[in-house]
């Protein structure tokens, strides 16, 4: 006998293996098309096909509580048609710049599946090249309804190519629990509300014996300073940056840049350590300190709610109109954000509709509801629903009418940059105001930033 044989497989087993093997494979492709072919046929695929008709429009942007309960309500109201998909941005993860720069490298890509994305109102000119005009969408009535300084920063070259999501202004916090303690607190409100000249306010600082700052703005190397340096420049004739113009060294422009100075080294008004803040630190460190007055956004208001009990402690805020240069009204910078929808976009009437519901009575309410944030449409202060729930909205209104707007260039946000490094070495006693504004026009000359247009 061979014992090898022992070890070798019955070849009748083997052949009945590799058949049952194959007849298996064969069982499981035949199922698979004939499940195919039932999908593609029976009830269940229409049922597929009806899901998929559903149109989905992504929209990238920093989703706070009301974005998200806007986009809720708008997908509730087109259920089965349309779906706003949002696309996160958080600023908790990307500060300004970096969302900048994200968005404009993901629309490089024609194929991006961004439709809808928001913009800071200074990067539209920036981002016009990549956004659909929408002057066909919305009417002449439809735009007459939003407020003028929002709708002005939509458009480029007097094309519309953006609508206003909700609108900013800069602002003077007082707390009022420090200042009632002054006999004439009354009047001094009064005062206040009426904006103050920069001499009365350094004047006053003499009258509050407090070993606390007095003053707080945002003084880090971003474009909130620049924000700052326009308003103590307050309103002029013509922008410091215009077309191919440049007028950093006027000696007006100086002046100003002097006067941020002096509030800290001169005045003793401001703590050099407003050279580290953005709006965040900067709020954080006044209600900490008990600073009577510092420079913000409307949208605190809201903030101050969700601080921990022993941050804000029992401050009671005023707002005001900031204070004035003698010979000057006040002024007070725009802010805000607006909508664009990519020109790539496969679904542009859905965005379309979608941007006709962000300016709706609806959604404006939400906005301000929700998360503080300024409606656009001028019907919202005539709401006495609103008003009666919003004290200071009338005030804010009569902010937004001695409003200013930032200068409008493709490249202002890379000038912005070099102009709020040059500025912030000045506050920092580094270099003198006329050195950072001299060398900050050097700057943009030199990287051709003025005369070329990205």
């Amino acid at each position: 006998m061979n014992h090898d044989s022992l070890n070798e497989p019955d070849r009748s087993d083997i052949s009945k293996s590799i058949t049952g093997k194959y007849n298996l494979a064969f069982f499981i492709i035949s199922v698979a098309i004939l499940l195919s072919l039932l999908f593609h046929f029976l009830p269940i695929n229409r049922f597929r096909n009806s899901l998929d008709r559903t149109k989905k429009i992504y929209y990238a942007d920093n989703i706070t509580p009301a974005h998200r309960k806007i986009i809720d309500r708008f997908n509730q109201k087109y259920k089965g048609k349309i779906e706003v998909v949002p696309v996160e941005l958080p600023f908790s993860k990307f500060n300004t710049n970096e969302r900048k720069e994200l968005i404009a490298r993901t629309l490089r890509n024609r194929n991006s599946r961004i439709d809808i994305f928001a913009v800071d109102q200074i990067w539209v000119y920036r981002f016009a090249k990549w956004a659909e005009p929408l002057s066909r969408y919305f009417s002449s009535k439809e735009r007459s309804q939003i407020l003028e300084p929002a709708l002005h920063t939509c458009y480029y070259n007097n094309i519309l190519v953006g609508i206003p999501l909700h609108i900013d202004i800069g602002a003077l916090f007082y707390r009022r629990d420090i200042l009632q303690r002054m006999p004439d607190f009354t009047q001094l409100e009064q005062r206040l509300q009426e904006s103050i000249s920069w001499d009365e306010f350094i004047q006053l600082n003499n009258r509050i014996s407090s070993s606390s700052p007095f003053f707080v703005f945002q003084g880090d190397s971003y474009e909130g300073l620049i924000c700052n340096f326009l308003e103590i420049l307050g309103k002029r004739e013509k922008a410091i940056i215009e077309n191919d113009t440049l007028r950093l060294t006027q000696p007006e422009v100086i002046q100003g840049c002097q006067m941020m100075i002096d509030l800290i080294y001169k005045h003793s008004l401001t703590p050099r350590i407003v050279t580290t803040f953005n709006e965040s630190a900067s709020y954080e460190y006044a209600l900490n300190n008990d600073v009577p007055f510092f420079r913000g956004w409307p949208t605190f208001l809201h903030e101050i709610n969700s601080y921990p009990e022993n941050k804000r402690r029992n401050a009671s805020l005023g707002i005001a109109p900031l204070p004035h240069s003698a010979g000057k009204s006040p002024a007070s910078v725009f802010g805000g954000w607006n909508l664009m929808i990519s020109k790539h976009s496969a679904e542009k009437d859905e965005a379309v509709l979608f941007l006709k519901y962000v300016l709706s009575e609806e959604a404006q309410k939400i906005l301000l509801r929700t998360s503080g944030f300024l409606p656009v449409l001028k019907s919202s202060y005539e709401d006495q629903s609103l008003i009666s729930e919003n004290k200071q909205l009338l005030v804010f209104k009569q902010l937004l009418d001695n409003g200013i707007h930032r200068p409008m260039h493709p490249n202002y946000t890379k000038m912005s940059d070099i102009l709020s490094m040059q500025i912030h070495k000045a506050l920092n006693g580094e270099i003198s105001a006329e050195q950072a504004l001299t060398l900050a026009e050097e700057m943009i000359r030199t990287n051709n930033l003025i005369e070329s247009v990205e």
